[in-house]
């Protein structure tokens, strides 16, 4: 009777086993074959220079003198984020508040667009640590002369805030400028991602923090190949950067063995290819130095987003077009 038990103990473990590298194998395939179960998006635009907050490194941010700038460097995607006024406008603003950019402690949201303060004189660059840019133009740009001077510049908008009548406004102006498939809702939070998606559905977008945690427990699980995926564009951190270009205000992010583990869990060749296979754009950030161009691209990276054009432009030539 011990005998019998046992044998069949070992029947269900051998069974068990066999299913597991069955399912092993089958996931590896998938994985380096994934259009075997799925379609390959096919997006309007495919943008390999990006520039960060408009090229900030060269620039004031965010000002009509940085997005022009960067364009005529060859700029193939711009990076902006969004706040509404008072009175309703969508203003290209990084920050709610406007002390860091201004001077004054005041938010967008509390000023009509014609109050708006203008940008210091001198303005350090966020992502490289005592490095800072200047311009001529130290005027807050509103979205609409961004969609109006750039009718077919790629757009990805970042919305900082759950607001339902910055949202609608965002997809207005898309609409109105017939933009919709060059203009990406972009957002950290999931709960804005839904919103924007609910008012636009249209518009492509981006992985939300808690879909991209997703995303890395279903690669690392062997799910991945077997799930249909929604966004268009993975926006990653390039972990590289940290403590060296930028330093994060987290202590928690300041610990070099945070960043080493963030790093090796997240840079992940496979991943990217197997994305990019699928048709989505995989954009790495933001890299100011030109060894981080090239390792990002290394990557598999099909996107670079700098605050420095002229870089993107030196590293990445210019597609040839038949």
């Amino acid at each position: 009777m011990g005998h019998l038990k046992m044998d069949t103990l070992d029947s269900y473990l051998i069974g068990s086993l066999i299913l597991l590298m069955l399912y092993v194998l089958v996931s590896v395939c998938l994985l380096k074959n994934p259009l075997i179960l799925h379609k390959k998006k096919h997006q309007a635009f495919h943008s390999r220079r990006i520039a960060h907050r408009g090229g900030a490194g060269e620039k004031i941010e965010n000002t009509m003198e940085a997005f022009t700038h960067a364009v005529s460097l060859g700029a193939e995607m711009l990076e902006l984020d969004c706040h509404l006024t008072k009175d309703g406008h969508v203003v290209v603003s990084h920050d709610a508040n406007l002390k860091r950019q201004t001077g004054y402690d005041i938010e967008v949201s509390s000023l009509n667009v014609q109050d708006l303060p203008l940008y210091r004189e001198k303005l350090e660059v966020t992502f490289y640590a005592g490095r800072y840019s200047t311009g001529e133009d130290r005027k807050l740009a509103l979205l609409e002369d961004v969609f109006r001077k750039f009718p077919n510049m790629p757009v990805n908008v970042e919305v900082k805030e759950e607001k339902s009548l910055l949202i609608k406004n965002i997809s207005y102006l898309a609409i109105k400028y017939k933009r919709e498939d060059i203009t990406v809702w972009a957002s950290e939070s999931s709960s804005i991602i839904a919103k924007c998606r609910k008012e636009n559905p249209r518009m492509p977008y981006m992985f939300s923090y808690r879909r991209g945690f997703l995303l890395l427990l279903l690669f690392y699980t062997g799910l991945l190949p077997f799930v249909p995926l929604g966004e268009s564009l993975l926006q990653c951190y390039l972990f590289s950067v940290f403590n060296r270009t930028y330093i994060p205000e987290s202590s928690f992010l300041r610990n070099r063995i945070v960043i080493f583990l963030l790093e090796k869990l997240t840079m992940k060749k496979a991943l990217i290819s197997h994305l990019v296979k699928r048709g989505f754009q995989v954009q790495l950030f933001v890299c100011n130095e030109e060894s981080d161009v090239k390792k990002a691209l290394a990557l598999g990276a099909t996107g670079v987003m700098s605050d420095y054009p002229s870089l993107l432009s030196k590293v990445i030539p210019l597609e040839r077009t038949e």
